[in-house]
């Protein structure tokens, strides 16, 4: 029975490369992905390319690949990316451009595109997409004006393209996070686009590697004191059979933990309903997976089913949504907390005095209730708290002006220990807007464009 073997080599935008090097050396696979891209990542990426036409991919692709480009390439590991986020074309001469400088100049790079819906939106809507909210079914009327990207998330049809034109490097946009894992496996394995089983399995694993040490003991809410050596914890690595059962484990001598119970978690993480698992190649049912240990470190996937895949893909698109302006003042024992809260009802008097009006605010009490709000146990007493005010505004100028309404409480307010304005000053918003869109709309304008890094043009 043929196998194929696959590894993890990034969670998110920001992740160690480490994991990713360990796996290369130590976990002996054919390929490596890597998922940097969320919702908010997407945020970022557009922010970066309103500032720069150029930019608008990872920061970190570039460091990535020129640390593990000389290892793949001595083990023959092809890598594939999400990392190209709002400029896959741009992220993908990049690569070439690191590849040049290693002296691979034969590196074959992709590119995948078509994922960017932001200047089609107006065609799409003359063709029948209404684009109304996901969640509320709003009209995308109420944000177009604003609206300065749109993606579509893509299945890994695409990237097995790229594969069977002997890509050794895969850059992609939006494609979803499990289906850059099912990629090389239906590469490898011969699956067909509508064994929904075999599909299933895959995103099963997909999702299980797409968060790198989140299954492998990171995260870990259970004994997660007797995790070893998180500090190097080893990144998923699946061993995959033609059937679409799997052994999913880690890199030899890495750190973490491979069990059923790390591995159940990431399975219901991000998940909104796990009967209906929704991809773009398939929608599987994780109620059917069976996960068993079989020796320490090494869990059995098995028993996946799936369904035919959905008719629309998601789209995710981003809108301006104004400016955001934040105050902080830091506040000790004792009645810390009572302080914090004082000021905070000083602060919406003065910005009310200067003529703000927020569009909305949150009000933390970074220590108490910055994470759970008012379900946070508290004690009688903290030592000390940072209040936190954070108000969307209209417009810059106003989120400028509204840290410094919160300056005179350095002496005329509470007493204090520190405080803050807003970092880095006021910050450009982006809501997100979910849709769908009917996939004959979007898979006809998806290109993959195969390069060698020695091609500059």
């Amino acid at each position: 029975m043929r196998t194929v073997r696959v590894g993890a080599g990034q969670g998110f935008y920001g992740d160690t490369p480490a994991g990713a090097l360990d796996v290369a050396r130590n976990g002996d696979v054919a390929y490596i992905c890597f998922d940097a891209l969320a919702e908010l990542t997407m945020a970022i990426l557009q922010k970066d390319r309103m500032r720069n036409p150029e930019g608008g991919y990872t920061r970190d692709l570039p460091p990535f690949m020129r640390l593990l480009l000389p290892v793949a390439r001595e083990r023959g590991i092809r890598l594939i990316t999400n990392a190209g986020g709002m400029n896959p074309a741009g992220a993908a001469a990049a690569v070439r451009g690191v590849a040049r400088d290693l002296g691979m100049h034969e590196l074959r790079v992709a590119t995948v595109s078509g994922d960017d819906l932001t200047s089609r939106l107006d065609e799409l809507r003359d063709a029948g997409a209404a684009l109304d909210h996901l969640d509320t079914g709003a009209s995308i009327n109420d944000v177009r004006s604003r609206v300065v990207f749109a993606v579509a998330y893509l299945g890994a049809r695409p990237v097995v393209e790229a594969l069977r034109q002997d890509a050794d490097v895969v850059v992609t946009g939006r494609v979803a996070d499990a289906s850059l894992f099912v990629a090389p496996m239906v590469h490898e394995l011969g699956w067909a686009w509508d064994d929904w089983d075999r599909l299933a399995a895959g995103t099963v694993l997909g999702h299980l590697m797409e968060c790198s040490g989140q299954a492998t003991g990171g995260n870990f809410s259970g004994d997660w004191w007797d995790v070893p050596d998180l500090d190097r914890v080893g990144y998923p690595v699946a061993e995959v059979r033609e059937d679409g059962t799997a052994l999913l484990t880690k890199p030899h001598g890495s750190g973490g933990r491979v069990s059923v119970d790390t591995v159940k978690e990431q399975l219901l993480y991000e998940v909104l309903d796990p009967r209906t698992y929704m991809n773009p190649d398939v929608v599987a049912d994780f109620t059917s997976a069976k996960l068993r240990d079989v020796e320490p470190d090494v869990v059995e996937v098995s028993g996946v089913s799936g369904s035919a895949r959905p008719d629309a893909l998601k789209v995710i698109a981003g809108y301006l949504d104004g400016w955001m302006g934040t105050a902080m003042i830091g506040y000790s024992w004792p009645d810390a907390e009572a302080k914090a809260r004082r000021a905070a009802v000083l602060i919406d008097k003065l910005a009310q005095r200067a003529g703000l009006e927020p569009l909305e605010q949150l009000v933390e009490v970074v220590g108490v209730d910055s994470l759970h709000g008012d379900a946070a146990t508290r004690d009688d007493q903290v030592n000390e708290v940072m209040l936190r005010v954070a108000a969307r505004f209209q417009s810059e100028e106003e989120a400028a002006r509204f840290p410094r309404v919160a300056m005179p409480l350095a002496l005329n307010g509470p007493p204090f220990i520190g405080g803050s304005g807003s970092p880095g000053g006021p910050r450009a918003l982006l809501g997100v807007w979910p849709s769908l869109v009917a996939r004959e709309l979007v898979e006809p304008h998806v290109t993959v464009d195969v390069q060698p890094a020695g091609v500059t043009t």
